[in-house]
């Protein structure tokens, strides 16, 4: 079993790694590999709403978001993990998770997942609230924790301090192994509705 930690923050091994590193820690002592993704310094394109990517079942720009997209579908789970900036997440995070969710989340239904994020006091709870989303509308169960899963710090020895932090995400860790031990030993997830409802209203009716 593999998870995938995606790293949304532009430093490598900063505080966002460091909580990451501590989830990564609490999957390997129940056998199960992690992978960690690294979103960088690139630039990142935004959705263009061209709807390729419903033609060519990837993104159109093939940069790394379609790169995450695919090692996604091949993982059993995902953590992504995001700085606060404005009391939300990364924009560049944002931007890339809008592109892999739309051309590829229909490859990610009953993954588990989770969110973490990483501030220096506030908007914790604001940022977490955003990148849930991304799973609740794909049909991701989402794996929670003992409290919001967040970190507190300036620099990851700021973090390393944050003794309640570092446990919420090593108590999110030991949650997902679980619930990934009882997917992989239980019943299989259900079928999909033959048709998929869309209401538009668009006579404005």
């Amino acid at each position: 079993m593999k998870v995938i930690l995606v790293n949304g923050s532009p430093r490598q091994e900063g505080c966002t790694y460091t909580a990451l590193m501590e989830i990564a820690g609490a999957l390997e002592k129940h056998g199960v590999e992690s992978e960690a993704f690294q979103l960088g310094t690139e630039p990142v394109r935004g959705c263009i709403a061209c709807g390729k990517c419903w033609e060519l079942g990837q993104c159109v720009f093939d940069d790394s978001a379609n790169a995450l997209a695919a090692k996604i579908a091949a993982a059993d789970g995902l953590v992504v993990g995001s700085p606060v900036y404005y009391s939300g997440p990364n924009g560049a995070l944002c931007a890339m998770l809008d592109r892999v969710f739309y051309s590829s989340a229909k490859h990610f239904r009953h993954k588990p997942a989770a969110c973490i994020v990483s501030c220096r006091r506030g908007g914790a709870s604001a940022a977490f609230d955003r990148l849930n989303k991304y799973f609740t509308i794909s049909q991701m169960p989402v794996v929670s924790s003992q409290y919001w899963n967040a970190v507190h710090g300036f620099t990851p020895d700021d973090v390393r301090k944050d003794l309640e932090g570092l446990q919420i995400m090593r108590t999110l860790g030991n949650n997902m192994a679980w619930l990934l031990k009882n997917i992989a030993a239980g019943n299989p997830p259900p079928a999909a509705e033959a048709e998929r409802m869309f209401t538009s209203f668009p006579d404005g009716k």
